[in-house]
């Protein structure tokens, strides 16, 4: 569970103040698929990088699992977020030099395990995006939708119980977005793993089973 309680993210330079997001409150349950849109510049990737505690708010409660995480060290932060939460994005953020089993492995390099068991949560992952066959290729020998599974591949070898996609269709036609909605379907139906997706096509809004809309960086109905 993920509870977001009285949000405010204010951005200060020395002569600008900017207010991102304002009173925002959500909770998102175990095994729940939710989508957050609203027009560029609303706030949904700074409230995405809030429930993935990359950034934290200008005052505000953020609780993972009813544990208040305001205040944790940097150390801490970064071990919740390595075995909580698995990020995927619109541009892939695939290192190009490495084959594409590599890429997957990167979070995992972070994790106290054997490197015999990192390659098989590796090999498992990509065999759950249907790309085990391309395991030795680099990413620039792939198709959007390849790239962007081996994103996804990247995000779940770590077996999180959160999912947060930032646009993950966008840079895709409709048949290979299609292809990603549905492994993150099956992802959170099967393995009951949250799935928080940023979008602006309200197709795939649709299939999720609530949808968040942020204005001004304020909740509106």
């Amino acid at each position: 569970m993920i509870t977001l309680e009285n949000i405010e993210k204010v951005y200060r330079t020395d002569r600008i103040e900017t207010l991102a997001l304002s009173d925002v409150n959500i909770t998102i349950t175990d095994g729940e698929f939710i989508s957050i849109m609203g027009p560029s510049g609303c706030g949904k990737s700074t409230l995405l990088n809030l429930i993935g505690l990359l950034d934290a708010p200008t005052s505000g409660t953020i609780k993972l699992e009813n544990r208040e995480i305001l205040g944790l060290s940097d150390k801490k932060l970064a071990k919740l977020r390595n075995k909580n939460i698995g990020f995927i994005f619109q541009s892939f953020h695939l290192i190009n030099d490495l084959p594409v089993i590599d890429n997957v492995e990167i979070p995992l390099l972070y994790r106290k395990m054997s490197a015999a068991e990192r390659k098989d949560r590796c090999l498992e992952a990509l065999e759950s995006v249907n790309l085990l066959s391309r395991k030795n290729h680099r990413p620039n020998q792939l198709s959007g939708g390849q790239q962007q599974r081996v994103a996804i591949a990247r995000a779940i070898a770590g077996k999180p119980s959160i999912i947060l996609a930032d646009e993950p269709t966008g840079n895709l036609d409709s048949q290979m977005g299609d292809g990603i909605m549905a492994i993150l379907k099956r992802l959170n139906e099967d393995k009951g793993t949250i799935v928080v997706m940023v979008t602006h096509d309200r197709n795939l809004a649709k299939q999720t089973e609530r949808t968040i809309h942020l204005f001004d960086g304020r909740q509106v109905s």
